[in-house]
């Protein structure tokens, strides 16, 4: 369902698709910096101190968190640009596509390329060797990674609109409340396999998130009351 959201919504204007492969690329480099980090602080550590190891993968995901906002901060400014330049361009002063058009898109661009490389590691993991759950531990693990690979292609499309009228209206603590659901839903994947301990809290912040970037996409909330109580 996540990947629908390029089809319906981005796939027919242009414009949309050239916003959400740059925001895609930009998650990319993002994603490469940490690794590259990660695996230098790796190598230069002690590979037979467990407690070191673990504490380098919290502060590899920890980072990768914070470096993947820095560059949407970046993307933001790139985007803001971009506008200035399209309505000094066009004839009747007026951008082709809004600020929030383009939260939305980048947000979409940010999910879609971190689903990617999440299906692309579950499936390397399929390809074994090994059974899953073969010594008593659970056969759930491809389900819900899928799962949590969904949640989080939504999470960023939402984050995207979030951290985009914070940016925009200067609304720092919005800014920050989405580096904290963040960082939030990335520490925990650490719960896992307890996996009801990473989902269920995930779903929700989704839920919240959903529920405040159609708000400050200008929904009503009363639309939003009536849709959470399934009145017509």
């Amino acid at each position: 369902p996540a990947f629908g959201l390029f089809i319906f919504t981005i796939a027919r204007d242009p414009l949309r698709i050239i916003i959400l492969i740059a925001g895609a690329f930009f998650w990319l480099v993002s994603l490469l910096l940490s690794s590259l980090i990660w695996f230098i602080a790796v190598k230069a550590s002690d590979p037979q101190d467990e407690r070191l190891q673990k504490g380098l993968l919290i502060f590899g995901v920890m980072f990768s968190v914070l470096l993947q906002e820095a560059f949407r901060f970046l993307y933001y400014k790139l985007l803001r640009k971009a506008i200035e330049g399209l309505v000094a361009l066009s004839e009747d002063g007026c951008s082709p596509i809004s600020i929030q058009q383009m939260a939305y898109v980048a947000g979409v661009g940010f999910g879609l390329m971190s689903g990617a490389f999440s299906m692309i590691n579950l499936l390397a993991d399929a390809l074994g060797p090994g059974t899953v759950g073969i010594h008593g531990d659970s056969q759930l693990y491809f389900l819900t990674s899928a799962f949590m690979t969904m949640v989080l292609i939504f999470l960023h499309t939402f984050w995207g609109i979030l951290f985009f009228h914070g940016c925009e209206h200067r609304r720092w603590w919005e800014i920050a409340a989405v580096v904290i659901m963040h960082l939030t839903v990335s520490g925990l994947s650490f719960c896992n396999p307890l996996y009801v301990g990473s989902l269920v809290p995930s779903y929700l912040l989704m839920a919240a998130a959903a529920a405040w970037a159609y708000l400050l996409s200008g929904g009503s909330a009363q639309n939003l009351r009536r849709f959470v109580l399934c009145k017509c």
